[in-house]
Parts: C-alpha cells; sequence; structure tokens
C-alpha cells in the first residue's frame, strides 16, 4: 500500500512540476536589446498560462503579411493591469511594444500594447528592466 501511495504521490509531483519546467526566463529568449514595435492586426488572443499570448498580421512597406506571436504575462497579470477579454478583439489594429525574440523569429515579449483610440495597457513583460515590470 505504501508503495502505491508514493507512485501516485510522485505522479502527482510531476503533473505539478511539468509547467515550471517549461517556463523561461526572458534573458533565454528574448533581447532587451532589441526592442521592436509592431503595427498589425489581431488575429487571435490566448488566455492561457502561464502567459497570454496576442496573434498578429504585421504588413511591410511592400504589403506583405507576417504573422507574428506576442508573449504577454500571465492572464492574472493581465487582468490585474486592467485587460478584461474583450480588450484585444480579432480584426481590431493595434500597436505592441517589446523585445524581439533572440533567435530571430517572429515572436515578441510585450511591454506594452497601444489600443484604438490610445488606451495603452501593459502586457506584463518578463524583462526585469522594462518599465512597469514586477522585477
Amino acid at each position: 500500500m505504501k508503495n502505491k501511495f508514493a507512485i501516485l504521490f510522485a505522479g502527482l509531483a510531476l503533473l505539478v512540476a511539468a509547467p515550471a519546467w517549461a517556463h523561461h526566463s526572458f534573458a533565454a529568449e528574448f533581447d532587451s536589446e532589441k526592442p521592436i514595435k509592431l503595427h498589425g492586426t489581431v488575429t487571435k488572443m490566448e488566455w492561457i498560462n502561464p502567459h497570454a499570448w496576442i496573434h498578429i498580421d504585421v504588413k511591410d512597406a511592400s504589403g506583405k503579411s507576417t504573422a507574428w506571436m506576442v508573449e504577454c504575462g500571465s492572464p492574472n497579470t493581465l487582468l490585474r493591469r486592467g485587460f478584461t477579454k474583450t480588450s484585444v478583439a480579432n480584426g481590431q489594429e493595434i500597436i505592441v511594444d517589446g523585445y524581439q525574440a533572440k533567435d530571430g523569429s517572429n515572436r515578441a515579449n510585450g511591454r506594452d500594447v497601444t489600443l484604438p483610440g490610445g488606451q495603452k495597457l501593459f502586457l506584463g513583460t518578463s524583462n526585469p528592466d522594462a518599465e512597469g515590470s514586477s522585477k
């Protein structure tokens, strides 16, 4: 009986710890020396843990559209900072200030987003050097 309990406990501990293994530090994936400003159209907002994601299509000078993924803080962080599930909607044009991925992919860690009408909301960046971050 003790053996079954130990195996069950170990299995549950692994399930609880797995999301923490997948979590990363800002410096592991993003470059604080490469700030980026993205002006694009929202295609999807994912309210998932440990980070919410905003997906946007950004057009370059020639009109070619490129898909970008913007990492935000946790849904709880966004809600505490004034975000709601209706703040960002598909088809909405937004401006995101953040930091580009080190690997050059079309991913960024978002610092803040400017919504239509000019409202600016903090995205909960994990960059410890960013203004407004929770160090």
